[in-house]
This record gives structure tokens, sequence and C-alpha cells, in this order.
């Protein structure tokens, strides 16, 4: 896959980062000590957590390079970790785990959720947020013009790069460990300059797979030109020539018993 763009991800890093304060805001812990940012991408949730609990220590973790060092440079003082977040663990437990927006990279949930839930201190919680928008207009188009005939490369495989369960499946992983477990959805109407503005979310997140599986440069921008012409169908422009671009997202919390 394709290197992380770090500046194309911030390039929506108000949209992206409301997530991220939402969930830190619904975790009902006034002092941990330890708190770890996994899929801290450039830091912008990292400095959400370091907000929300200033004397906390708080270790941002990625898996790409790029990411972590857009995190040093943004907060040069913060601690960065390049990790794996399927294999990523710790010598001692942490009061909040916390995740926005990264686990829908890493496979097998069923085995991941419950092994970092783990990794829990006693009274302290496992936050996680996934995109939950994959009925979207916009996830539709991209598997529609994935499934079409007469590309070289294999951009239909990509369907399997990202891993989203239902809440139920959360629920379920969660409930025999967990004193209590938090679950809610919420979808964001965010506001875009056009279409093309739509296009360059999704090319920093989710299409990057598909782009990655086609076979050359001529080949992704024959995607994303099909994508831009869907989008431009799916998303009409309101009264002032700007875009509604709905975004669901799945949040759980889990508590560890104290």
């Amino acid at each position: 896959m394709a290197n992380w763009d770090a500046e194309l991800y911030l390039r929506f890093g108000h949209e992206r980062t409301q997530a991220a304060n939402d969930l830190a805001a619904r975790i009902e812990l006034a002092s941990p000590a330890r708190v770890a940012d996994l899929g801290c991408g450039p830091g912008n949730s990292t400095a959400v957590l370091r907000a929300r609990w200033p004397a906390a220590e708080v270790v941002g973790v990625d898996s790409s390079p790029e990411m972590i060092a857009a995190a040093k440079a943004s907060d040069p003082a913060g601690r960065w970790v390049l990790g794996d977040l399927a294999t990523w663990s710790a010598d001692r437990p942490f009061d909040v785990i916390y995740s926005n927006a990264a686990l829908q990279w890493v496979p097998d949930h069923a085995a991941v959720i419950p092994r970092l839930f783990e990794l829990v201190a006693p009274g302290g919680a496992l936050a996680i947020q996934i995109p939950a928008h994959f009925e979207s207009p916009l996830h539709r188009l991209i598997e529609e013009i994935a499934d079409r005939p007469g590309w070289r490369g294999h951009p239909a495989t990509a369907r399997t790069a990202l891993t989203v369960q239902r809440p139920g499946f959360y629920y379920d992983a969660l409930s025999p460990l967990a004193a209590r477990v938090d679950l809610w959805v919420t979808e964001y109407w965010h506001v875009m300059d056009g279409p093309s503005a739509i296009v360059d979310w999704i090319r920093g997140t989710g299409l990057r797979p598909f782009l990655a599986a086609c076979a050359d440069d001529a080949e992704r921008s024959e995607f994303e030109r099909q994508l831009l012409c869907g989008v431009e169908r799916a998303y009409p422009r309101q009264a002032d020539g700007r875009l509604l671009f709905p975004f669901r997202r799945l949040f759980v919390v889990a508590y560890q018993a104290d």
C-alpha cells in the first residue's frame, strides 16, 4: 500500500479531529496516569488526549513512519512509537487505550479487541472509534468502480483491506470482559467545497487500498476520474454551491472493573 500522506490527511483536520474530541469527552475517567493513542496519525488525536488529561503520560503509536514524522514535527517533546497495532503490546497496563479511526486497518477484530482490553488497567477504559460509512453513496461508488471490467490491476481485491463490524459484534466481544460497554453512532454532516473535496477526503484514507491495487498511475487517475463523476451525481450542491457530505462513525467505550 502507498505511503500515508499526512498533509492530505490534515487537509480536513478540523472534521477528522471532531470525532477524536467526541470520543475523548465520553471517557468517564477523571485523571488517568497512562494513556495510549493507537493509530495516532500526525498527532491531532494525541493533542486532544493531552488537553483532556494534561497530567497524564500520553504515548502515540502508529505504523506509518510518515505519520510518526509528522507527529514529531508537530510536538517534538511528545512520546511517539512506531508500531503495528495488530501486534502492539505494553510492558504494563494503560489506564486508557484509545484509538480514533485506526483499527479499521487492522484485521481480526475478534482477537484484537479483547487483546487490547486485556492491556487496560483496573478501572480503566478501552475507547475506539471506527468509520461506519460503508453503506454510503461514496463507498458504494468506490466498490462499483472497482468491480467494473477493464482494469489491468485488481482494485476489487481492496474490498478486504478494511475491517469494520456491526455494533453488536463489539458488544459481544467486550461485554463478557467489561464492567460496562457504551456504544453509539454519530453521523457528521461535513460541508465540502465541491465534489473534488470529497474525493480528496477519501483519497487520504479509505480510497488508498483501491488505488494501490491499480496497475499504475494512469489507471489510478482513471479510477479517480470515474469516482469524481459519480460523486458529482451522488452529492447535489446546496444553494450556496457547496456539498453536504454525511459520514457515520461508530464509537465504543468499554470499562475494566476496579
